[in-house]
């Protein structure tokens, strides 16, 4: 399997988010995601959700799926949007979702991509639990952008950005080249449509003397030269699946270890625990606290 980066019992909100100068970043994204996301749908999946930062935008959805691999991330999204019922929690591996095929018509997944090992094969399991023709709204680092470039030039980074492959820089943490991506993205059944360069302005500088709103609205203006060219640190890809028609009915529980649909499903209350056991390999899934725990095995009853 390949190697995870695990948020498990890490501050992210309060350590990268709140409180640290991010309200540029966190404009920005926001904007990209507007002008990418269609306004609504029967059930969108948002892959490593965290604190649920972006949640607020999918309000056109009847459901909504907030995975992450850490579950004190999903934990604090709860306390973070209240009780509302649209919302469903579920701790999952990214490369062994806990779905049946064709469950999604609309996926996003920001800040994820760059912590991923293998590409190709987490395309290739978000593929399978989107519809066909669903919409992915997926951002991801880029290596060839201006400050690599400069820095590349003046001999002060050792990786060169025109090289295609990635490059991991520290560890689970990985920038990727454009053209690299887009490949990816067709073998692995998406076709993109639309690219926005995102943190075209993202310099302590600039965001301490001018202000955040006029930073924002000047890199929405910038935005859309995405599909012409890609020169920022941070891009977001919207991408239509391509696949046949589906013919069965999708499951929306399967077991990310032997990839049976034949679960039992308690009816789920927050007031109740319970246990989801797999009829096929007899391992079972926890519910918990309004979380399902899809990562972690727990013995399931007779």
């Amino acid at each position: 399997m390949p190697r995870i980066c695990d948020y498990e019992g890490s501050r992210y909100r309060t350590d990268f988010w709140e409180g640290q100068n991010r309200h540029y970043e966190d404009g920005v994204e926001r904007v990209a995601m507007q002008k990418l996301l269609p306004p609504g749908g029967r059930r969108l999946i948002e892959v490593g959700a965290g604190f649920g930062r972006l949640a607020d935008l999918y309000q056109g959805y009847q459901q909504v799926v907030l995975t992450d691999y850490a579950q004190t991330q999903l934990e604090e999204a709860r306390a973070y949007l209240g009780e509302d019922e649209r919302f469903i929690y579920v701790v999952a591996d990214l490369y062994r979702m806990p779905f049946g095929d064709n469950l999604f018509d609309t996926l996003t997944m920001v800040r994820v991509m760059h912590h991923l090992a293998n590409v190709p094969a987490a395309l290739t399991e978000l593929h399978r639990i989107m519809v066909p023709n669903g919409t992915a709204i997926i951002e991801h680092a880029s290596k060839f952008h201006l400050k690599s470039l400069f820095r590349w030039f003046l001999r002060r980074q050792g990786w060169n950005p025109f090289d295609p492959e990635p490059v991991e820089f520290v560890e689970l943490n990985f920038d990727f080249h454009p053209a690299w991506m887009r490949r990816q993205f067709q073998s692995s059944g998406f076709q993109i449509q639309n690219c926005r360069t995102v943190s075209h302005y993202r310099l302590n500088l600039l965001k301490r003397f001018v202000r955040t709103s006029w930073l924002v609205k000047l890199d929405s203006w910038a935005q859309p030269t995405g599909n012409w060219w890609q020169l920022t640190p941070s891009l977001f890809l919207q991408a239509q699946v391509q696949k046949p028609p589906a013919s069965v009915p999708p499951t929306f529980f399967r077991c990310p270890v032997c990839f049976s649909v034949e679960l039992s499903l308690p009816e789920p209350d927050l007031k109740r625990d319970a246990v989801i056991a797999c009829r096929s390999c007899g391992r079972g899934w926890s519910y918990k606290n309004g979380i399902y725990d899809f990562k972690t095995p727990v013995i399931a009853p007779d």
